[in-house]
């Protein structure tokens, strides 16, 4: 296993995404320094809508718990079907820019470090968008657990990530040493601060997963996303 990672790098990941948080759809939408070129963009928004129907497959209409929701691109597409969603994240800056976009009367949002908030209740389903990736792999398996607590016997599960592709971050950006857990981000600003970067085999995730009781298939677009499926075993 790598090194593990210290809790001073968990602080600094967690002031990079207060900070990034103006910044992070310029990610997603392939703006700024996130840009690759119309050919590369293109794909990565093609794949993202790949992404987009298998979540909408699902049609998760009862009590969703969404953990790291960020600027709301998937808790939005949850609200259109979900009974009730319960965003949260570490990050007011976030949370804010979220509140505003998605603004639903059905979304309830908590602040809180997802490496020690347990939750006090149930739900039906678990969604979890560009988090996995972010966990230290020692911390893994209470991650997992911690998800599958959260959910209803038989509830659905779904999350996605990056695969390891270099025009996926930022012009400039380097991803970590396949030994390595972390790597080294930039803001606008010029601003560096050290972050989690974790990429799995699919089947290690399912690995994962199942040792947690959680029953999840992991598929991969071709060239810049995986997400898995599944759901908490009855």
């Amino acid at each position: 296993m790598p090194n593990t990672v210290p809790e001073g790098t968990l602080d600094e990941m967690a002031a990079y995404y207060r900070a990034r948080a103006t910044e992070y759809d310029e990610w997603f939408y392939r703006q700024g320094r996130y840009d690759r070129g119309a050919e590369a963009n293109a794909r990565w928004l093609a794949e993202a809508e790949m992404v987009f129907a298998a979540l909408d497959h699902l049609t998760l209409t009862g009590e969703v718990l969404e953990l790291a929701p960020g600027t709301g691109i998937w808790t939005e597409r949850l609200a259109r079907t979900a009974r009730s969603v319960t965003a949260v994240d570490a990050s007011a800056e976030m949370i804010a820019i979220n509140r505003a976009k998605v603004a639903s009367a059905k979304v309830t949002y908590l602040q809180a470090d997802l490496f020690t908030w347990r939750p006090d209740r149930t739900y039906d389903a678990v969604v979890f968008g560009f988090w996995i990736s972010h966990v230290p792999r020692e911390r893994l398996p209470v991650f997992l657990a911690m998800v599958a607590a959260a959910l209803r016997p038989g509830g659905a599960v779904f999350f996605v990530d990056g695969r390891r592709e270099p025009t996926s971050t930022a012009a400039g950006d380097q991803l970590p040493e396949a030994d390595s857990q972390v790597m080294t981000r930039r803001l606008n600003d010029g601003r560096s601060f050290q972050i989690v970067k974790n990429f799995y085999h699919p089947a290690t995730l399912e690995g994962y997963c199942a040792a947690a009781g959680l029953e999840v298939v992991v598929r991969e677009t071709p060239t810049y996303f995986q997400f898995g499926s599944g759901s908490r075993k009855a």
